[in-house]
């Protein structure tokens, strides 16, 4: 965890694993009142993505999204991102990843290992979706050791006008733990996501000036 926030690091380590009632009253608030949001910075997405970055919010949940520009095609960012069995060639919080099922299509499993220092150990993820024509991938959390629960990502990459860079957005959607606020959530996995996406960035241009 980058030394930016080690309030919200702390704090999210911190949780406990809440009691089977707890946990029951909290799936049965849940359940009771979901709204349709998209995050301030995924509305001025092309209409033909925007679609995906609307997440269904539960009143215990928090939503947020980071976009990083790029000096790079869509296409060379999107060869990194596609790869599904591949997350920590960007993603530097990600310590080893393995495919459990699948062959890389929707559906897969992928199991994630974190680096030390994060309020997590392990992370299953199921491949929701990958359109490689249209530039967006989308994984949600089904398993692991981590306190990021029902965590749901969508990423899209898309052209930036005429200058030939291009703007990737990755919103997302999780349950806030036990003992956190949405804001300290919200900080916590956005700068994650911000670290990830500068990372995306960086080797998305040392990419492009090879070619």
């Amino acid at each position: 965890m980058p030394s930016d926030h080690p309030k919200s690091s702390l704090l999210l380590q911190r949780i406990h694993t809440p009691s089977t009632t707890a946990a029951a009253a909290c799936k049965q608030q849940q359940q009771q009142s979901y709204s349709y949001r998209i995050p301030t910075a995924a509305k001025h997405v092309p209409d033909h993505v925007a679609r995906y970055h609307t997440h269904a919010v539960g009143p215990n949940q928090c939503f947020s999204a980071v976009s990083q520009r790029i000096a790079a095609p869509a296409s060379t960012a999107w060869s990194v991102v596609r790869r599904f069995d591949n997350p920590q060639a960007y993603k530097h919080f990600v310590k080893s990843c393995h495919v459990v099922v699948g062959d890389g299509d929707v559906g897969t499993l992928r199991e994630v290992r974190v680096v030390s220092g994060l309020p997590a150990v392990s992370s299953t993820e199921r491949l929701e979706i990958l359109d490689d024509e249209r530039h967006v991938i989308s994984f949600s959390v089904v398993g692991g050791d981590h306190r990021l629960a029902n965590y749901r990502s969508v990423t899209t990459i898309h052209a930036a006008g005429a200058s030939g860079g291009s703007v990737v957005v990755e919103s997302y959607v999780v349950d806030v733990p036990q003992g956190n606020t949405k804001e300290e959530t919200c900080v916590f996995v956005d700068t994650i996501v911000r670290c990830n996406l500068q990372s995306l960035a960086q080797i998305a241009e040392n990419i492009a000036t090879q070619k």
